[in-house]
């Protein structure tokens, strides 16, 4: 059957047009996991490296995204709060499985390990570490926001972000002042509570005890507020450092009090290039108490 040049271009048209209403009847294509990690290094505004642990740990990274949630860390409660509120793509600054690497081989057989992988599995969460390079970014993402959480922008230092010039206070008002802000009764001190100080540092997090030690040998620091470190290297240069008659403190915030913010600054700022999809910082907490 021959068909006539009109009524031919009246069939191509009416078959596009049935593409397109086809297309906008399934909506939108959605952006993806490893769409929404391609915009993250293009945002991040730092050389990305090769061998970093910022890759996805669990998930297919080309699942449309129906939301994310940062966290400084993806503990189960965390994922079943995310889970709940409708978000599949999960951004932790610390690692899911215990270890640096989220090495899962050393962990065959653990029931608590297989009950994660298994809820993981179960409702198709994608996660992806953001460590390396958060801090990597200038000015490094932890930093910022734990200034924010201070309240201290105004303070910091013109060379060094992370060093506070504040008014004049002590020791004891200072590591009060930081136990109220964050609600807790963890925070632990090494020095004299009376010792004056403006010159203030963050070390945050587990960053060693080299880095902690150098700032505590800064003339212009006497506190350095610190994550976390082992009890025998830094704790114990402090002490030593108040019996020499330096005017040293060292307060241990805790590793998640000394970072959490970032990455709570982290949804702030990942929502100011990716508006497609919900974005929402969701704690994980301190994970000690004391007893009363």
């Amino acid at each position: 059957m021959r068909v006539k040049t009109g009524q031919f271009l009246l069939l191509v048209c009416a078959m596009l047009t049935a593409t397109l209403r086809a297309g906008e009847a399934a909506g939108p294509q959605r952006l993806t996991a490893r769409q929404v990690v391609e915009r993250i290094k293009e945002n991040v505004h730092c050389e990305w490296n090769g061998k970093t642990v910022d890759t996805f740990k669990s998930g297919d990274p080309d699942t449309p995204v129906t939301g994310v949630a940062t966290t400084f860390l993806a503990t189960l409660d965390v994922l079943e709060r995310a889970v709940a509120s409708g978000k599949n793509f999960v951004i932790t600054h610390e690692p899911t499985f215990y270890n640096h690497v989220d090495d899962t081989k050393r962990f065959e057989n653990d029931q608590i390990v297989a009950a994660k992988q298994a809820f993981i599995k179960k409702h198709g969460i994608i996660i992806w570490r953001f460590h390396d390079h958060w801090h990597k970014r200038r000015p490094d993402g932890i930093v910022q926001g734990m200034t924010e959480k201070f309240g201290w922008g105004q303070y910091c230092d013109r060379e060094d972000p992370s060093v506070y010039h504040l008014p004049e206070t002590t020791a004891e008002r200072l590591a009060g002042d930081l136990a109220a802000k964050f609600r807790t009764r963890t925070i632990r001190v090494v020095g004299s509570p009376n010792i004056k100080c403006s010159g203030v540092a963050l070390v945050p997090g587990a960053s060693g005890s080299a880095a902690q030690i150098r700032m505590l040998q800064r003339a212009d620091v006497q506190v350095v507020l610190a994550g976390e470190t082992p009890e025998w290297e830094t704790v114990e240069y402090a002490r030593d450092a108040v019996a020499a008659g330096q005017q040293k403190c060292l307060i241990l915030l805790g590793h998640a009090n000394s970072e959490e913010a970032g990455m709570e600054y982290c949804a702030r700022w990942l929502k100011t290039f990716i508006p497609e999809v919900p974005i929402e910082f969701l704690p994980a907490g301190d994970p000690f108490w004391t007893p009363r």
